[in-house]
């Protein structure tokens, strides 16, 4: 089976429907570009939800996999091994903090700086055993495990899935006051998205995580930001929460920390907080194994030049310019920070999956969310000219579907 169709007829045969693909079956890519069975050549600009904050094949990172493959790929965290004092290091210098814990997927790590709250508020805080609170966001995305989905409030990731695990206030994103008015005693936490990205890519106002980081500390909260998806270069800084000179106590990295080859997520905290997880309290088999650590260790190098943040918000800027130009002109609303975008679609023109299909017949790819928003996030290495070329494709999807 080598076509586009048997392919996909095979995979939705044999496999759950919980993905609603776009019908393309890639076969290979380099930097912003991909190619599927057939020959066909497609501009990325989606990068695995920015898993690939880097690129296809940056030759760096496989660099590095290649070499740590032929050494050692695993030992269990039972042993100790050569790669990982480098990664705890790197990426404690990188995050600006005193630990690391790492994980796998972006879910677990966001598991993980749950339970570090909630263990750091009993033994740190003084809340009384069983009684911590976390608040949380409206329309907020933070993955898929029972525990996650309990606090969402999209549909399609909440329904469900009860018994609903308690210990959660939703408030209005954007919103201090509402932070402020559900915070009590037993409250632990606040988790949030520096920027929203399933939600649209929605950016909150101008202070907002700065008053959130303010009233943290006022009430003794830890501030936990969810970087899985705003991080690592992606808004045109390291981190969503530099554009604010914002430090939370936690942060949650994962998608780009594994630079597209390998699952790697962590959460970095300082000792007084991670110090509260002792041997045997919480732990994973891969997380931290020898290959993550040499590929997370490639992209901490790589972000320590300061060239990709460098060049997602000059890039950043070029996109969001020639975005605007379609408001009015089939898009309503662009939403954005550095190389990420939300473009909301008049609907009387389509859905989001209508452009993004319509897209991909003009050799751009790209995915919906949310009826009528689209999402971009290309590569950060992306040429200018590729990414000018992705909006003018945009631009004559919506004229083609408007008429």
């Amino acid at each position: 089976m080598t076509t586009t169709a048997e392919l996909i007829e095979l995979s939705e045969r044999r496999s759950a429907h919980n993905y609603h693909p776009l019908p393309i079956v890639i076969r290979e890519a380099q930097g912003a570009w991909v190619t599927d069975v057939e020959g066909r050549r497609f501009l990325d600009c989606l990068s695995g939800y920015s898993a690939l904050n880097f690129g296809h094949g940056n030759a760096k990172i496989i660099e590095a996999a290649r070499e740590q493959l032929d050494r050692l790929t695993l030992t269990s965290r039972a042993f100790f091994h050569d790669q990982f004092a480098a990664f705890a290091a790197g990426l404690g210098d990188l995050t600006g903090k005193d630990m690391v814990l790492p994980m796998n997927t972006g879910a677990e790590a966001v598991e993980t700086a749950i339970k570090t709250a909630r263990k750091w508020g009993y033994e740190v805080k003084g809340v009384a055993r069983d009684r911590a609170n976390i608040i949380v966001m409206e329309d907020n995305f933070h993955g898929r495990t029972t525990t996650i989905v309990s606090f969402s409030t999209d549909p399609d990731a909440h329904g469900g899935y009860g018994p609903y695990t308690p210990g959660f206030k939703i408030v209005k994103y954007g919103s201090v006051e509402a932070i402020r008015e559900a915070i009590d005693a037993d409250t632990v936490a606040v988790l949030l998205e520096p920027i929203q990205g399933e939600a649209g890519v929605l950016v909150p106002p101008d202070g907002y995580l700065r008053q959130v980081r303010e009233l943290c500390t006022e009430q003794n909260v830890l501030m936990i930001a969810d970087e899985i998806q705003s991080g690592l270069g992606r808004t045109g800084e390291t981190f969503a929460c530099d554009h604010e000179g914002v430090v939370p106590d936690v942060y949650v990295l994962g998608k780009a920390l594994g630079g597209g080859v390998v699952p790697v997520s962590a959460i970095a905290a300082n000792a007084d907080v991670l110090g509260v997880i002792r041997p045997g309290q919480h732990g994973s088999t891969f997380g931290g194994n020898p290959l993550a650590c040499a590929v997370a260790c490639a992209v901490i190098d790589l972000l320590n030049t300061g060239e990709y943040q460098a060049r997602s918000k000059q890039l950043g800027a070029v996109l969001h310019e020639r975005l605007n130009t379609l408001v009015g002109r089939g898009a309503v609303a662009v939403r954005g920070r550095g190389l990420w975008a939300g473009v909301d679609i008049d609907p009387s023109i389509g859905s989001g999956r209508e452009i993004s299909e319509a897209l991909m017949r003009r050799g751009v790819l790209a995915k919906d969310t949310h009826g009528s928003t689209i999402r971009l996030a290309p590569p950060i290495v992306i040429a200018e000219e590729d990414l000018l070329w992705a909006v003018d494709q945009l631009a004559d999807a919506l004229g083609d579907l408007s008429r």
